[in-house]
């Protein structure tokens, strides 16, 4: 018997217990700044089919011609929500750029991302309202259109992916923090909830979430804008596997490997990994963060996206962790048993170096198709895409010439490659 699709009062229970912590955590991180300026509501701002309010922070060291981030809030949330309980509005202080913050008016408060209109470039609802924000930014406030980005949390971030996938040639940037790829959450039946997005049990390859989001402005040949992701290993709102699967879509969008160029560890719970390049705008840049659950963005997040989008007026890196295993002190050997759709893989991390290894992280790009069942000796997150394993409590500690074994189960759609490369604390290993 078909399920049926919850509606909207299944879509704000679901979701409330995520957005309660979420709410709790943007009220203690927010920055107590206090404005000069002040948040002030747009009205007649230009074609709006789904009757969505403009609110604008201009602050009083913007320049002539200033930047423009868009900033977009989670369910149950508003435009001065976000405008009071996040960093963005403290930063355009800072740095000197505007930011307009959209508001839905429909009962839930949640964008729509799901509708066949909102998925398609100048096909209705929501981006098409926000769009107009944009233009008018543009026209009555002087924004630069060469630097317009997107930030958003929750059903803000799936919008984030929404607003790239739509206009490409708008957006140079976005950072979406706890999302879900562009044409996750797709219905066709008026539902704006896809359950099985949100589980994180729809997974594809990188070429067809490619394709999704290229076939929202079909033809288009240009430039496409770069992507930065969030999301919390304990994310039970938006689920975790989630994370992968934009990594997977947005690496195909930008046409760059799946396999990072950079890893580090910015704070002790969270995994950076960049792909297509090493610096601080790289094509795809993505954060895991340990423990986290459906609570970002936290103190210091919204610093690193307007870093990643050059609105800092440096470009400089806030201070990262130094990587507890120096360049070139590990090596890793990978030896698998395959059969017609499963695979096991056998992996062997030795600390070459002359200091003791005390906690460690091992992250490595799984081919595409395979996918994680079950794993001994570490624990292993996501289940595809971009994997790290982490240390269990007993094999901690690796001295100077220790090995420590681990392994893990997993399905394939035909690939049982290795592989290309490991990464321990950020830092690259020999194989073989």
């Amino acid at each position: 018997m078909p399920r049926r699709r919850p509606g909207i009062r299944s879509l704000l229970t679901a979701l409330l217990a995520g957005i309660v912590p979420l709410l709790a955590a943007l009220t203690l991180t927010a920055a107590p700044a206090a404005h000069a300026a002040s948040l002030t509501e747009v009205t007649g701002f230009g074609a709006n089919p789904s009757n969505l309010r403009m609110y604008v922070y201009r602050p009083d060291s913007a320049p002539a011609r200033p930047a423009v981030l868009v900033a977009v809030h989670y369910c149950t949330g508003s435009g001065p929500a976000f405008y009071s309980g996040t960093e963005f509005a403290s930063l355009a202080d800072r740095y000197g750029f505007l930011v307009v913050y959209p508001s839905v008016t429909r009962s839930g408060g949640c964008f729509d991302v799901s509708s066949p209109q909102a998925l398609e470039r100048g096909g209705g609802s929501d981006p098409v309202g926000i769009m107009s924000m944009v233009t008018y930014a543009e026209q009555h406030y002087g924004a630069d259109p060469n630097r317009v980005f997107v930030a958003g949390a929750s059903s803000g971030a799936m919008m984030t992916n929404v607003l790239l996938g739509d206009y490409p040639d708008v957006f140079k940037a976005g950072a979406a923090f706890m999302g879900v790829p562009f044409g996750c959450f797709a219905t066709t039946d008026g539902s704006s909830w896809n359950s099985a997005c949100a589980d994180g049990t729809v997974t594809r390859t990188p070429q067809q979430w490619g394709d999704l989001a290229r076939a929202a402005y079909p033809g288009y040949t240009g430039p496409r804008p770069r992507m930065q992701l969030w999301h919390g290993t304990e994310d039970t709102t938006l689920r975790y596997p989630n994370f992968g699967e934009e990594i997977k879509q947005w690496t195909d969008v930008l046409g760059v490997s799946q396999t990072p160029a950079f890893t580090d560890r910015p704070q002790s719970t969270w995994t950076r990994t960049r792909y297509g390049g090493t610096g601080t705008q790289a094509p795809v840049e993505a954060i895991s963060v340990q423990g986290a659950g459906h609570t970002l963005p936290t103190a210091g997040m919204a610093a690193r996206a307007i870093s990643f989008f050059g609105l800092d007026s440096t470009t400089t890196e806030p201070p990262t962790d130094p990587p507890t295993t120096p360049a070139g002190t590990c090596r890793v050997t990978y030896t698998t048993s395959t059969w017609n759709t499963g695979l096991t893989a056998q992996i062997t991390v030795t600390n070459t170096g002359t200091t003791q290894v005390d906690g460690w992280a091992l992250t490595f790009t799984l081919p595409s198709g395979q996918t994680i069942t079950s794993g001994w000796n570490a624990t292993f997150s996501p289940a595809g895409g971009t994997v790290t394993a982490r240390n269990m409590a007993y094999n901690a500690v690796l001295a100077p010439g220790a090995s420590t074994t681990v392994g893990f189960q997993a399905t394939h759609t035909g690939d049982t490659g290795a592989p290309t490369s490991f990464s321990l604390n950020g830092a690259p290993c020999r194989t073989g």
